[in-house]
């Protein structure tokens, strides 16, 4: 006989206004500066959990398509199961199945809402398993940095060695996040590659650990005085910085269409319409703009050559659970 719980939970990745980009060299996966995030609705992972007695092995099924055990991405949900477990003093294995509906590992974010949603359904799956909101965070940390920051809804801000936690509401300013993608390809050099390189060869590294601290405080300032342009121009300088940073390591995530791109927001910017750009490590370039500017921005910017699509994502809710079973032998 065997002994099955189950849950299903749904995360939404999230976009750094200001970034973080590199490790503290610690145990726990700490970032090395402080970013704050805007959770989007309008992309999400759904992700099923069931642990069963009956299984030898965790499996993992990733879009459709089973990993294979000595895949990275079947250790990393494997890590983070195990780490559950250990919490519960549960040694079932799981079956996993995750999908996304957006790229995958392409710079949008895919490895926040997974591990979050990844996170949130393990532990909810357990029966017994009290953990907070904060320890599924922290759980998720763990396996990727801006995980934790997709549990919460709205703005969010994670400090290093600090629990993340949201500091304002979706609705708390008018905004649009304009997602224009660009490829679906996966891209080349994985985000934790790239920060481990950018540390190692950037020289203007240590010029970013003290610059963006300092661009996060001023932007803690600009969102809770809801100025708008400030909170604009700030997450162009972040991305702009993160950017430069890598490329001086060697590490490249943008291409030709992302700078059409910015020249692009620039270029509403000039017209008299808000718009400003953010880039994570992908070549996928985000736009904040205003409710009343989300047509005109979303003809400018879908007419860009490469651009596949433009989403329309807005500030919204943190990870939630929408299914789960109580422990069932069969």
């Amino acid at each position: 006989m065997s002994r099955i719980s189950e849950a299903t939970a749904i995360a939404h990745p999230n976009i750094a206004l200001a970034k973080y980009w590199g490790k503290k060299p610690i145990p726990g996966n700490y970032p090395a500066v402080p970013s704050l995030s805007v959770t989007l609705d309008g992309m999400m992972t759904r992700t099923v959990v069931r642990f069963d007695s009956s299984l030898e092995v965790d499996r993992v099924v990733l879009n459709g398509t089973e990993a294979a055990q000595s895949d990275r991405a079947h250790l990393r949900v494997v890590e983070l199961l195990d780490r559950v477990r250990a919490l519960a003093g549960d040694t079932r294995r799981a079956f996993v199945q995750s999908a996304n509906d957006f790229p995958t590992a392409s710079g949008l974010a895919s490895s926040a809402s997974g591990f979050a949603a990844l996170a949130l359904a393990a532990v909810r799956a357990i029966p017994g398993l009290d953990a907070s909101l904060e320890q599924v965070s922290d759980l998720a940390r763990q396996s990727s940095a801006s995980a934790a920051r997709s549990l919460f809804d709205g703005f969010v801000e994670l400090e290093p060695e600090r629990p993340a936690r949201s500091i304002a509401p979706p609705e708390h300013i008018d905004l649009h996040i304009l997602v224009c993608v660009v490829t679906e390809e996966k891209k080349s050099i994985g985000s934790t590659s790239g920060m481990q390189t950018t540390a190692l060869l950037s020289p203007y590294f240590d010029s970013w650990l003290s610059t963006a601290p300092v661009i996060f405080s001023s932007m803690k300032e600009a969102l809770a005085a809801r100025d708008w342009e400030a909170l604009g121009e700030l997450s162009e300088k972040s991305a702009l910085a993160m950017h430069a940073c890598a490329m001086a390591g060697g590490i490249v995530y943008v291409r030709g269409i992302s700078l059409d791109l910015f020249a692009a927001v620039r270029g509403l910017r000039a017209s008299g319409i808000l718009a400003y750009f953010t880039a994570d490590a992908g070549p996928h370039v985000k736009v904040l703009v205003r409710d009343g500017d989300v047509a005109r921005a979303t003809d400018v910017l879908s007419k860009v050559p490469g651009v596949l699509r433009v989403l329309d994502t807005r500030p919204g809710k943190g990870a939630t659970v929408i299914a789960s079973s109580p422990e069932a032998t069969t």
